[in-house]
């Protein structure tokens, strides 16, 4: 029993961790631009599409990190197009209309590719276990955690040292008063746009190594993605990132114990975090923070 149960302990923090990756990016896109994007399961699938077409030219590595930037230009150029003229309307467009392109990037993944599912290949070194006894834990999975933890800290350290992440941060509390300081808003919303895609298209990357490749692999993850943003607080990446690991890893150990519950467990966890906490773990009222 207690295998079982750090099997299914580790399987949610992985699950957890692409939960996180998904959510961070869409925290910093609703942070900025107040757009509810359920477009971003598709940039997902765009970024493992695309690590798949380019895995037999590249090699794996190179797929892992060309994938996520071909995304973020996919979504750069989705932000300029068609995202961008629906800032200044009531948010219900926005919602609306990243709603429509999440159906517009499945379908145009299913005519491209195919619907059928698709192998990708991780280097054979990556898939065995690194011990005979926790079997469960492939170098893969291990790797995974890794990756994702350096992407978070990564992240955090652009939007602290940098001077593109300072701007977004002074953005996301007063957009009006960047902008009179000489910023060009519409570049920096478009900028962070792309930041929160590229961080799809590597969650999209490392889940086609793991779930396999299907034109449904983002739809699956973007309700949860929302959620780990409700449970850490609307407004806060490390909320987020907390709150994606949270219902990863609870979901993981009720599936030890009632399986068929282990979906309805992330809501369940919601609507008590929101019984007691309307702001989420670490949200505050009436403000933003990163």
């Amino acid at each position: 029993m207690a295998d079982l149960i750090l099997l299914n302990v580790f399987n949610g923090l992985i699950i957890g961790a692409f939960y996180a990756l998904m959510a961070l990016g869409l925290s910093l896109i609703i942070n900025l631009t107040n757009v509810i994007n359920f477009a971003h399961g598709g940039f997902l699938a765009l970024g493992a599409y695309f690590a798949y077409t380019l895995e037999p030219y590249v090699g794996f590595w190179g797929a892992l990190v060309l994938a996520p930037f071909l995304a973020a230009i996919v979504g750069l150029i989705v932000e300029r197009v068609v995202i961008r003229p629906c800032y200044n309307r009531d948010p219900l467009y926005s919602l609306l209309l990243t709603f429509g392109l999440a159906f517009v990037l499945e379908d145009s993944v299913r005519f491209i590719w195919g619907a059928q599912g698709l192998p990708f290949h991780v280097p054979a070194a990556l898939q065995s276990s690194i011990s005979s006894t926790l079997f469960f834990i492939t170098g893969y999975r291990v790797f995974m955690v890794a990756l994702v933890a350096l992407a978070v800290i990564i992240l955090f350290l652009v939007l602290k040292k940098t001077r593109l992440g300072m701007r977004i941060r002074a953005g996301t509390l007063d957009l009006e008063m960047v902008s009179a300081l000489g910023v060009d808003v519409r570049i920096l919303r478009n900028l962070n746009f792309g930041l929160g895609v590229f961080f799809a298209g590597l969650a999209g990357v490392l889940a086609a190594g793991m779930l396999g490749l299907v034109p449904t692999i983002g739809s699956a993850l973007i309700m949860p993605s929302f959620v780990a943003i409700i449970v850490g607080g609307l407004g806060s990446l490390v909320g987020t990132l907390v709150g994606g690991l949270i219902i990863g890893v609870a979901a993981g150990v009720v599936t030890v114990f009632y399986p068929s519950a282990s979906e309805a467990t992330i809501y369940i966890m919601m609507a008590i975090v929101l019984l007691f906490r309307p702001y989420g773990l670490f949200g505050e009222e009436g403000g933003t923070k990163l």
